[in-house]
């Protein structure tokens, strides 16, 4: 169930992200609205996200996919160029992204943090 509100919490994210273009400097209501709307609802469902899900993984995950997706909104609807320099960065999110899922919390020797439990109970 986590991943289904990390996912949600992205897309609203995103819509919030792409009303705060289309706000032209919170110069337009709706669109500010849109903004409000879709930021709270994001955090909502990152919160959410985050009782079953470590921080660390899901604010990468939620960051990396949201930066990504940003970009090819910008692209594809606000028609925006996008420049070598800009795929080598996203292609360094994607991969730090995946590292993080593949090595971070819960993924590695659970001795450490066991080590962790016997130190503090001294």
């Amino acid at each position: 169930m986590g991943y289904l509100y990390l996912a949600l919490s992205i897309l609203f994210e995103l819509f919030g992200t792409s009303m705060l273009k289309a706000s032209q400097g919170f110069s337009k209501p709706l669109p500010v609205i849109g903004v409000v709307v879709g930021f709270v609802v994001a955090f909502f469902f990152l919160s959410l996200t985050l009782k079953t899900i470590p921080l660390n993984a899901a604010y990468a995950i939620w960051s990396g996919v949201g930066s990504v997706a940003t970009v090819i909104i910008s692209v594809l609807i606000w028609k925006e160029k996008i420049s070598t320099g800009s795929l080598v960065g996203i292609a360094l999110i994607v991969l730090g992204v995946v590292v993080l899922n593949l090595f971070g919390p819960g993924h590695g020797d659970t001795s450490s943090s066991a080590q962790t439990e016997v130190v503090s109970a001294k």
